[in-house]
Order: C-alpha cells, then structure tokens, then sequence
C-alpha cells in the first residue's frame, strides 16, 4: 500500500513518530507521501525524509487554510526549498472556503503560482478543495498545460465533479471519509473506474471508521483498501495493486 498523503511530520507525532511509521511498515504500507504545509512545515518533512528515504518522500507547497496577505514571500521562500530539495509533487495547494473567505483572492493566486511550479518542475499537483469544486475547476481550465496531472486530495464530491477531475488527468484520494456511515461517498466511488484512484489517510485527520475521532495514522490506509474492496467487491489484494501502480504511475515513484 501507498499512503499517498500524510502530515506524519506534524506535531501530533512528536512522541510516537518512528513507531507510527513502523506501524505503518508492518501492516503492508511500503510508501509515505508528505504534502507540505506551510514554511514552518518544511524543515519536519525534509528531516523523516532523510531518516526513512525508502519510505517517505516529501512534496513541496502551501496549504490554501496558509494563505495570508504575505504569499508571495512565503511562495518565493519555498520556491527557493524547492530548488534544493529532491520532491515527488507540488502541494498541498488548492482552494479553501470552508473556515474562511478572507484571503480568496490570495489563495486563487497562490494555486495559479503553484500550478506553474508543476508545469516547471514536470511534477503532479496534490489538490486541497474544500467548498470550492466550482472555483477550483476554473482556476485549473484557465491555466491547463499538456501533461497537468495530480490528486484531488480527500475527493468527496459527486460522480460528475469525479468526471471533470478524471478528463483533466486526475486521480482521486479517498481516505477515510468513505468509511463513514452517512458520509455517501461510497456511493459515488462506486460509479467510478479503480483505475483513476488512490489511497490515503491524511493523517492525523480523518481518521477511518473504526478509529474516528482519534487521531489517524498511515497504517490506517488499510481501512480504506478494505472499504474499497467492500465497494468494488474484489479482493483486498487486487485493490491494493491497482492503487499502488496508480499512485507509482503518478508520482512516478519507481524512478525515485
């Protein structure tokens, strides 16, 4: 299995980090991805990284929920990380308007900046969307370019919302939220093709069923194989093979 987006860097796993990744290990999770977050959040990533180099690979961005009057400099100070630094995908960047509409505007910039590092770099985006389907979708259409590809991170929209994502060369995370009773995403990823998916926990949020509400961990991703399994009803072991060609395939993981 590959966790294809985990903040196992984050402060939450101070006490217990080395033996969250081993737990991690000993359930079958070969790969960690790290999204960044913001400045502060670069040099926790960067030091797993080099403790686990077979395991964890980092990415290089700045979370929407980051976004303040002064992200231009922040971009800049990343982007100047980003050239020194050995990364698998640009993000977490996308959109935000669930807490806070204040910085929209700054946000949009700083996604539409981001998606230049990609196009630069040659690397995958790992898209944050929260509230925000319809002013995500515009931002990516109005500056596409030939071989854009990437996640819509935590995906929890509607089969149609899927098919716009999948026409613009995207893969969907689904983490723990398709474990939850009333959440309907079950539903959804029913209607879709394994092919255009992969696993993730991100961690510590959104902990899985029959964990939820504690805080979540990359072994966890084992729940969500399970569940997809139950969906597609195949086994746990084909699930797991499909969504880790798919997310090697993405992040081009083989050849790093």
């Amino acid at each position: 299995m590959i966790d294809t987006h985990s903040h196992i860097y984050a402060e939450e796993f101070d006490s217990d980090r080395n033996e969250t990744v081993e737990r991690a290990l000993a359930v079958g999770v070969e790969k960690i991805l790290l999204p960044n977050i913001d400045l502060e959040s670069v040099l926790p990533m960067m030091n797993l990284a080099k403790q686990y180099p077979a395991v964890c690979y980092p990415m290089m961005g700045l979370h929407p929920t980051s976004v303040d009057e002064n992200f231009e400099k922040t971009l800049n100070e990343l982007w100047n990380q980003l050239s020194n630094q050995k990364i698998i995908g640009i993000g977490e960047t996308g959109i935000d308007l669930y807490w806070d509409k204040t910085f929209q505007n700054e946000q949009e910039k700083a996604f539409i900046a981001q998606i230049e590092w990609a196009k630069k770099m040659n690397l995958p985006l790992v898209i944050h969307i929260r509230n925000s389907f319809d002013e995500t979708f515009k931002v990516i259409e109005e500056n596409y370019f030939e071989g854009l590809s990437g996640v819509f991170h935590a995906f929890s929209g509607t089969v149609e919302q899927a098919n716009k994502a999948i026409e613009l060369g995207f893969k969907l995370g689904v983490g723990g939220v398709v474990t939850f009773k009333n959440s309907g995403l079950d539903k959804t990823i029913s209607e879709l093709n394994l092919n255009h998916l992969i696993l993730e926990t991100d961690a510590p949020y959104l902990t899985p069923v029959p964990f939820r509400g504690k805080r979540n961990e990359s072994s966890y991703v084992q729940y969500v194989a399970q569940k997809l399994a139950d969906i597609f009803d195949e086994s746990v072991d084909s699930v797991i093979q499909q969504t880790t060609n798919n997310a090697n395939q993405l992040f081009n993981l083989d050849q790093n």
